[in-house]
């Protein structure tokens, strides 16, 4: 029979350490709890799980239908794991705080992450509570963001970003293909209900029904306040110029409500 896996709170409000599971060959038994205990704690770290491209996407696949980055989908991939790699060629240009992927009509529902090259010292990844970030909001703000929608679009930012690694014209055709979407300030966890502020940076390009400066006040405000070192937990670019390889792939998710 296989072992119940051993969750351990990181902080108050996000992050968990799970260990006594081999994801690799987890049982189904094994996956519920491991599913529930990230319901909860938001982030899971699995350490000294030395996973396969194909063992990754296997657990992956665990909680849903995995599915090419977008752009990649859209160039002709069907690969559905993609890497993020710094060197000292190739700062780290991810360093700043977002939500994956919030240019899409359905943005992911989970991602899942596998260090595969670790630099000596440095390289985390911050994660923080946008459901704890919303619950230290006054009744009042509440009441204000909750039924407010934004607008999403990839952005010039995001076209600099492109224009990196690919010409003009294929940077062209992508913001394209992606055009704005709509999705709500406050959005609702599908499975506990939680409400959570669905913020980014980046991407939010204007709160719909509000004045440039209005919007560009609120969401200025929310992204700060959802930085709050009380609502995160850790894993910077304080690693550069050292190596770093992360591999990923992305669970569909739903449109979010």
């Amino acid at each position: 029979m296989a072992t119940d896996p051993t969750v351990t709170r990181l902080t108050a409000n996000i992050g968990a350490t799970v260990t006594d599971v081999k994801l690799a060959d987890i049982s189904d038994e094994q996956f519920e709890q491991v599913r529930d205990a990230l319901h909860e704690h938001l982030v899971l770290f699995f350490p000294e799980q030395h996973l396969s491209d194909d063992e990754h996407v296997a657990f992956a696949e665990r909680f849903g239908t995995v599915s090419p980055y977008p752009i990649a989908k859209m160039l002709g991939s069907t690969a559905a794991l993609g890497f993020i790699e710094d060197t000292q060629e190739k700062p780290p240009d991810a360093d700043g705080w977002h939500t994956d992927i919030t240019w899409v009509a359905q943005p992911p529902a989970y991602a899942v992450l596998a260090a595969v090259d670790v630099p000596a010292y440095g390289g985390d990844t911050m994660w923080s509570s946008l459901f704890a970030a919303f619950d230290a909001l006054s009744p009042a703000m509440q009441e204000l963001v909750d039924g407010l929608r934004v607008r999403h679009w990839a952005g010039p930012g995001f076209r600099a970003a492109i224009e990196k690694n690919m010409d003009a014209e294929v940077a062209t055709r992508i913001l394209d293909s992606f055009p704005p979407v709509e999705h709500p300030l406050v959005r609702r966890h599908p499975v506990s209900g939680r409400r959570a502020l669905f913020v980014t940076t980046g991407f939010m390009d204007q709160i719909v029904g509000l004045h440039r400066a209005e919007s560009d006040a609120l969401v200025g405000f929310l992204q700060e306040h959802a930085a709050n070192p009380n609502f995160c937990v850790r894993a910077l670019a304080d690693h550069y110029p050292q190596r770093r390889r992360m591999r990923r792939c992305t669970v569909d998710g739903p449109v979010p409500v």
